[in-house]
């Protein structure tokens, strides 16, 4: 009798297989098998929060091959992921699948090569009821909110809105930073900087720094005062006054954890969260790196982690390839240890290659380019956070020019350290950019080239990135490093935030949403509120509070603040934005405004009903088009193995792989149902078709010819037993069978947050 291990991605399969063996039957769960219903709240606030899980659509077949898999083994190994969420799927797991306790095993793993996955196996322990508790009070959280708050935006706001527990806090970062641009006043202020040359005819830049008699910093405030000094130096002789040498240490970067990987993806490799998560999967979940190097093997650490904890057996592994490939002077000698933030999750390490000897350069061609690119991130970043400080030679020279002293300062590398294989970007050392400067002496009179009188304005704070977003949730202590992705994802496609170039902006909607949360539910988008229910949260899974208390502390709150915006707020108190385009209606003349509809957003006329005249939006430019960010299918072409992306054609949306012209494999988009053919029992997938229209076809077209225009359904009829189908743009399950006439009304599915 063999046994079972079952873990979330199928992604991991096959790498999980050449670890273990053949008495190892491996297989997936697809993620979460049960969920709260999506047609209503699935929790009774009355009887202690108790949650009402059912099976997820789609997940039948799936859950009774695991129960005939389970049956037949001698243990079931629940190896989903190591943190809260996959805690919580292996309770689900065990609950759907009703496994005795004494065939349960739960396991995890850091990262996936043979000796952490057999490690994993020979330790098993029970679920953690206490890691289970606190992601069911997170997801209860969230489904309070954005179940009891999204009803009344709809009624008071626009239909179809949703609110969310984090996503709004981080709309509303992005909106107090958009009202902080505007109140800003600028302020005049002016530079005169002076370029000078030495005796050797070497040049540099020096910086105005105040009056040479009291050696105070003085500002410039205007024009006349510029002009005032520009005259005096012009006349006056420059001489280098004081000049400090000195010798500094940089010490490296401390190896990425999630938000910090995120964040430097975004600056060094212009990576939007999402990509670089997806990326991160992917070299978690396994890479064939070749026979030579071990086949199949996860290439990185667990990549949802705010932990800076590198293992005893990886800092040694580091340190003896710094001692073979640059040499004893560049490993330091003690190894180096980065202390992890006090309410950081510590069950994980940073985020590090699996193996040190698998250089990037070894296995570039087993990997796709994004793979290569955050692979190469990862592990120089690791490898330099174990070398040697930098030693940095600094100059800094005062220059007396009449009454006025001037300033300059430059660096020069003594040793590299670290640098030899990674600097981290200006945005995170806090360094600007160093400059050097060239040979001089005290005494020595150096030429005046030109002055530089020049202009200046304060500048306003700057819009979030998605990395600087990042950077400030974790800071504040709002999301988790498994989450926040998800926020910038959440926050885009629900219309608050969009994106111009790098930076986030808020929309119309954004903005008067979030001015209704603050007036209606200030605790909802207070930063330290959102905060202190992280800290409540983490509290539960180190088994220090319940999640009863938790939730109790929570909805007394709640309710009241729901209660008086339900009878203060009314959809005649707000007044809804409207986005303009640049379009004129043909028919009255006015200005053409956005409008959202079931095929997404067009140009209508504002004097609706009066004038229904409506257009299509104009298409992007190709330029644009371009530079947008295409969507990486989760398959490889099967010609030539290179990624697929994403393309829109005159038959609707395919994928082509992107060595095109080159390679001109194409495959048409299709979404798994979860249904079998009523033909041959394959899968039902959702397909595109000409000008975007939806159908469902069986997945081995054109093996098998079966389409219908309705989603098939996973119920059978009660009369004659035939699959009963979704009517296309109706709340109805009818069938289709010549004779039967059945069909049953279903409750619309409510949008969560």
């Amino acid at each position: 009798m063999s046994n079972l291990v079952i873990i979330e991605s199928p992604g991991k399969v096959s790498t999980i297989k050449h670890c273990l063996g053949s008495n190892y039957k491996v297989v997936a769960s697809v993620g979460h098998v049960r969920d709260l219903p999506k047609s209503t709240l699935g929790i009774d606030v009355d009887d202690h929060f108790k949650a009402h899980y059912i099976n997820i659509r789609g997940k039948g077949d799936l859950i009774r091959e695991l129960k005939k898999e389970a049956k037949n083994a001698h243990y079931v190994y629940l190896a989903t992921d190591p943190d809260r969420e996959g805690e919580a799927i292996s309770w689900h797991l065990a609950n759907a699948l009703a496994l005795p306790p004494e065939k349960i095993r739960r396991v995890t793993f850091n990262e996936i090569t043979k000796n952490a996955v057999k490690s994993a196996i020979k330790k098993p322990r029970e679920i953690d009821m206490d890691l289970v508790n606190s992601q069911q009070a997170r997801r209860i959280l969230d489904r309070i909110v954005g179940y009891k708050i999204s009803p009344f935006f709809w009624k008071n706001v626009k239909s179809g809105l949703s609110a969310g527990r984090v996503q709004s806090v981080a709309a509303r970062i992005i909106v107090d930073r958009e009202n902080e641009i505007r109140a800003f006043e600028p302020k005049e202020y002016w530079s005169v900087d002076a370029e000078l040359q030495t005796a050797q005819g070497k040049s540099f830049t020096a910086h105005f720094y105040g009056d040479a008699a009291t050696a105070q910093k003085r500002e410039i405030a205007g024009e006349a005062d510029a002009m005032a000094i520009r005259n005096a130096v012009e006349k006056a002789d420059f001489v280098v006054t004081e000049l400090k040498k000195g010798t500094k240490l940089r010490a490296p970067a401390a190896p990425f954890k999630t938000s910090t990987m995120q964040q430097e993806a975004s600056r060094k490799l212009n990576f939007q969260s999402q990509r670089t998560m997806k990326v991160a999967q992917e070299l978690y979940e396994g890479v064939n790196v070749g026979s030579e190097y071990g086949g199949m093997q996860g290439l990185i650490t667990y990549m949802r982690t705010d932990s800076l904890r590198v293992s005893t057996e990886a800092q040694d592994a580091a340190r003896a390839f710094i001692r073979e490939q640059y040499g004893d002077a560049y490993c330091p000698a003690e190894p180096r240890v980065y202390k992890t933030k006090a309410n950081a999750q510590d069950a994980h390490e940073a985020v590090r290659p699996t193996n040190i000897a698998l250089m990037p350069s070894l296995i570039r061609k087993s990997m796709t380019n994004d793979q290569y690119k955050l692979y190469k991130l990862i592990w120089e970043r690791f490898i330099a956070s174990q070398m040697e400080s930098a030693e940095l030679d600094t100059v800094n020279a005062e220059i007396t020019a009449g009454q006025y002293l001037y300033r300059a300062s430059g660096t020069t590398v003594k040793f590299p350290g670290f640098l030899a294989v990674y600097e981290e970007s200006a945005e995170e050392s806090g360094e600007g950019k160093s400059t050097q400067l060239p040979p001089f002496a005290e005494g020595d009179t150096l030429a005046c080239l030109q002055i530089h009188p020049q202009q200046h304005f304060t500048e306003p704070p700057p819009r979030y990135t998605e990395a600087s977003l990042v950077k400030f949730l974790e800071e504040k202590g709002i999301g988790r490093p498994s989450t926040f992705a998800q926020i910038v994802t959440l926050i885009i496609s629900r219309g608050y935030v969009k994106r111009e170039g790098k930076s986030l902006v808020p929309t119309p909607l954004g903005e008067i949403t979030t001015k209704l949360m603050i007036d209606s539910f200030p605790d909802i988008v207070d930063y330290k509120f959102t905060a202190q229910m992280e800290d409540k949260l983490d509290s539960v899974a180190g088994g220090e509070d319940t999640m009863e208390s938790v939730l109790t502390d929570f909805y007394e709150g709640f309710a009241k603040e729901l209660a008086r915006a339900e009878e203060t707020v009314s959809r005649e108190n707000i007044e809804i934005p409207v986005e303009e385009t640049d379009m004129i209606c043909e028919q009255c003349g006015a200005r053409m405004i956005i409008k959202n509809g079931r095929y997404g957003k067009f140009a209508a006329c504002p004097n609706y009903p009066t004038c229904k005249n409506t257009k299509p939006l104009e298409k992007p430019s190709a330029e644009k088009d371009a530079a947008k960010e295409p969507e990486i299918a989760p398959f490889k072409c099967e010609s030539c193995g290179s990624d697929m992306v994403l393309r829109s054609g005159r038959f609707g949306d395919f994928y082509a792989c992107v060595r095109y012209p080159e390679c001109k494999f194409t495959r048409q988009k299709t979404k798994s149902t979860g249904v079998a053919c009523p033909k041959c029992g394959a899968d039902i997938v959702m397909k595109w078709g000409k000008r975007r229209t939806v159908f469902y076809s069986c997945a081995r077209y054109p093996d098998c010819d079966y389409s219908s225009w309705d989603m098939p359904s996973p119920e059978k009829c009660p009369d004659c037993g035939e699959i009963l189908y979704h009517k296309k743009g109706k709340n109805l399950l009818v069938c289709k069978k010549d004779g039967c006439g059945y069909k049953r009304e279903i409750e619309p599915e409510t949008t969560e947050s």
